[in-house]
């Protein structure tokens, strides 16, 4: 038996007992726990300061699983299901009442995804032969701080967990969350799957949050105003604001742009100004956020200056992350 898979087998049978692991996911690391055992399940609330009623994520192996959970599953939902798993979506479904009630923060909803990561895959198939049918695995950090991208970042939360180290994750933005819980699907996280190809997928238009705001949707993860952030303060702004407000700004500052600061002529940074290059490729950006992040706090700033993402679907992701972290 290789290393990798001795400690796959470690990881399913640590969660067969109710321990939580670490989990490594194309998105973000998971903490992750049997999802039907309660208790396990209140473990990682209390690991991550979580409020009880705030739903976690369930991770199945595939699509199979879902009547475990699920009581009812549209058709719309089959097709996202067949279309985007495994991959970073989840669908939030109506829920067998008593089932996993824990993980559902005592919702009549459930949220379930398949992850594609190879790792994940893994620990979730050899936990299924030891009669774990899905794992409850929200962010692996502090409850409200920035997402861990790597093993090394969940280490820095919990420094005696098992981890399961899978390199970076190639996503790095938390899955994209679909309501399927009604008569339409409602986008209620953005992440990189946009409405336009879930509404593909679906064979039906996805709403988005503004469009339904007359449908009452189900309470999600990851969907608070104030989430995902650092120590420092984070400031969203274009880079006129930028510009305008950098001359009286109290440094040291940590600046993420894609647009250089000054416009004209080369002038020298204002000494205090630690400013790094923002992908422009929104999947990169993705990619980076979170880890970029980390590196600026680091800096101990007391301030980070983040630019405005660009409009379009494909920043939709980005754009909500920000917002929440500079909430």
């Amino acid at each position: 038996m290789n290393a990798l898979s001795d400690e796959v087998l470690q990881a399913a049978q640590a969660l067969a007992r109710g321990e939580l692991i670490g989990l490594p996911t194309e998105t973000v690391y998971g903490l992750a726990a049997d999802a039907l055992n309660p208790t396990a399940v209140n473990a990682i609330f209390q690991a991550k300061g979580r409020p009880a009623n705030h739903p976690l994520i369930v991770h199945l192996a595939d699509a199979s699983l879902v009547p475990v959970f699920a009581s009812e599953v549209p058709a719309f939902a089959q097709r996202l299901m067949t279309a985007c798993w495994p991959g970073p979506l989840t669908l939030i479904v109506k829920r067998h009442p008593g089932v996993a009630d824990a993980a559902a923060g005592g919702h009549a909803t459930i949220a379930l995804r398949c992850p594609s990561h190879p790792v994940a895959q893994a620990v979730l198939r050899a936990a299924l032969s030891l009669g774990v049918q899905g794992v409850a695995a929200p962010s692996a950090n502090v409850f409200g701080s920035v997402s861990p991208t790597t093993a090394a970042h969940v280490r820095e939360s919990f420094p005696d967990l098992l981890v399961l180290d899978g390199g970076a994750c190639d996503v790095g933005i938390e899955s994209t969350i679909v309501d399927c819980s009604r008569d339409v699907p409602v986008l209620l996280r953005p992440g990189m799957l946009s409405v336009s190809q879930l509404s593909a997928a679906s064979g039906v238009n996805v709403l988005n949050a503004f469009e339904a705001s007359a449908i009452k949707t189900p309470a999600a993860p990851g969907t608070l105003a104030s989430h995902y952030a650092p120590r420092a303060r984070v400031r969203l702004m274009t880079i006129e604001q930028i510009r305008s407000h950098l001359h009286t700004a109290k440094l040291p500052i940590a600046l993420w742009s894609r647009t250089s600061v000054y416009s004209l002529e080369p002038q020298a940074l204002p000494d205090g100004l630690l400013q790094f290059q923002m992908p422009s490729d929104a999947a990169q950006c993705a990619h980076d956020l979170f880890a970029q992040l980390r590196t600026m706090d680091a800096l101990g700033v007391q301030e980070i200056w983040v630019e405005t993402p660009p409009l379009g679907e494909a920043w939709e992701g980005v754009r909500d992350r920000l917002q929440r972290a500079a909430a």
